[in-house]
């Protein structure tokens, strides 16, 4: 912690965190989650003397009178199915939340589809695979038993109109003209409590996200992700940004003005009834980085899970030329979670390895020995069956850490923490918010706590080349047996992504 900020390092310290800030609320709570589901287990002892999970959690706090105001991330039925489905069983938690805590409980969640479509022309040409992704997911609900199938077809009320459930209780497609298609979603995280507390970062809500410093679960299961929590003016802020966002991204409302460090990306509608994208009214996380980036002359490190934006590329590389002393070091997964885990090899997940490979190599290029991309792994051997299958949830023979986290610091000087990946998407399309801070002790303590982590055993020096120490702590282990490794980090492999890539002239990269 530093002044009026902390840092919080995975769910292990996120989750307790965010409890005790709920528990301290008074009169309300506002939040913004992509996934936020009333089952996940309560960490803290205070939570726990209330109850169980977060249904108890906010059971008890609507009870004392606390309001609580939600928008949950909806998504397109078709397109994301399973985030669909997600959306829609929690909708059905908290609808039971709601009569749990009694007709007085102040409780409004929003289930929020991101308004923005494909324009009409693209809607029509993409049915093809429209009808290929609504066959898929047909031959998923009849794989189930007939009770299962029912169940998961109510928690997908989006795709009603073009897959129903027959006489037989079989799931069927039906023609129905060519479905919208919500090429947009919220993607942010965070909370504001009693407009005084600003809880914000990367990480969602449910047993999927739960990891801990120490990576020790399965790698399916790892989840390495960062929030950070203030108090101050920048949460009255926040707290007005999520009360118009809805009418923001409606057309309907301007957005707040951004003050105290709050940063977003807002998009809005669609452009045009030909194009796909929306139209775009704050890439304030975009910009403060472009800003910072043609700042810098020691160090840029980011933590992401995605490289992929080409324009961020093409800034860091020409800072690169300009900046001789200039150094960048990268931490992202071996693998994309839908490759690593779902084994997705579909054309969405090609051309996003395609994108990121092409990143990488520019600033590799621009860079030379001044840049390094590590990929975490666990210090512990991956099941010989999935080395032997080159299964992408290992790397180097150990199972991977995913990371999910959204980190930027600048020149030791400035520090962003957000939703936001380095990806078109979050910097243009989606809705992100982050905490951008221009405070060297929170840089540092950021530098410190995260290479501290990555590197438990090396003593890095923090004012020295982060580059040369971390390259030649991840190339010592790369070497080593998984259980003699004394870091989590590796080299990234590059060429993994350039074989499985794929290229898509014109497609927007803000899709991937």
């Amino acid at each position: 912690m530093t002044g009026d900020i902390e840092y919080h390092l995975t769910a292990e310290e996120a989750w307790p965190a965010l409890e005790r800030h709920v528990l301290s609320a008074r009169s309300r709570i506002v939040a913004g989650f992509r996934i936020f589901d009333p089952a996940t287990q309560l960490r803290t002892e205070a939570a726990r003397e209330v109850g169980e999970d977060w249904f108890d959690l906010l059971v008890h706090v609507l009870q004392r009178g606390v309001r609580v105001d939600m928008i949950l991330s909806d998504f397109d039925p078709i397109i994301a199915p399973d985030m669909h489905q997600t959306s829609w069983s929690s909708m059905r938690k908290f609808a039971a939340i709601r009569e749990a805590a009694g007709p007085e409980a102040r409780l409004s969640v929003i289930p929020a589809l991101h308004p923005a479509e494909a324009g009409r022309v693209a809607e029509i040409g993409l049915w093809p695979k429209v009808q290929n992704e609504l066959g898929d997911l047909r031959d998923m609900l009849n794989a189930l038993d007939p009770e299962e199938r029912r169940n998961a077809w109510i928690d997908l009320p989006g795709t009603h109109d073009w897959l129903v459930i027959d006489e037989d209780g079989q799931a069927r497609t039906q023609l129905a003209g060519a479905p919208p298609l919500h090429t947009v979603s919220h993607h942010h995280k965070i909370a504001v409590i009693d407009g005084r507390i600003l809880y914000v970062g990367g990480l969602d809500l449910n047993p999927r996200r739960y990891d801990s410093p120490r990576h020790h679960r399965a790698a399916e299961e790892t989840w390495h992700d960062v929030q950070v929590s203030v108090e101050g003016d920048v949460a009255a802020v926040a707290e007005r940004h999520l009360d118009t966002l809805l009418d923001v991204v409606s057309g309907r409302a301007d957005p707040v003005e951004e003050a105290h460090g709050l940063r977003m990306t807002v998009s809005a509608g669609k452009s045009n009834w030909i194009a796909m994208s929306p139209r775009i009214v704050r890439r304030s996380i975009a910009e403060t980085h472009s800003e910072r980036i043609a700042q810098a002359e020691r160090l840029l490190y980011f933590e992401t899970q995605f490289f992929r934006d080409r324009d961020l590329s093409r800034q860091i590389a020409a800072r690169a030329a300009e900046a001789p002393e200039l150094e960048l070091l990268v931490i992202l997964p071996a693998a994309p979670e839908v490759v690593a885990f779902d084994k997705r090899t579909k054309l969405d997940a090609r051309f996003g390895e395609y994108l990121q490979a092409d990143c990488v190599n520019r600033v590799f290029d621009a860079f030379g020995e001044r840049t390094f991309f590590a990929s975490p792994a666990q210090k512990r051997d991956a099941a010989p069956e999935r080395i032997a299958a080159a299964d992408r949830s290992t790397f180097r023979g150990a199972p991977l850490v995913y990371v999910h986290a959204k980190v930027s610091v600048f020149d030791r000087e400035a520090v962003m923490v957000s939703s936001a990946n380095l990806n078109s998407r979050s910097l243009s399309w989606d809705t992100e918010a982050g905490l951008y801070r221009e405070d060297a002790d929170f840089a540092r303590l950021v530098l410190g706590r995260s290479l501290g982590h990555w590197l438990p055993e090396t003593e890095v020096d923090i004012d020295g080349s982060l580059v040369a120490q971390v390259r030649e702590q991840a190339e010592r282990d790369a070497v080593r047996q998984p259980d003699h490794r004394s870091g989590f980090l590796l080299p990234y492999d590059v060429s993994v992504a350039e074989e499985f890539g794929v290229n898509l002239p014109g497609i927007p990269a803000e899709l991937v």
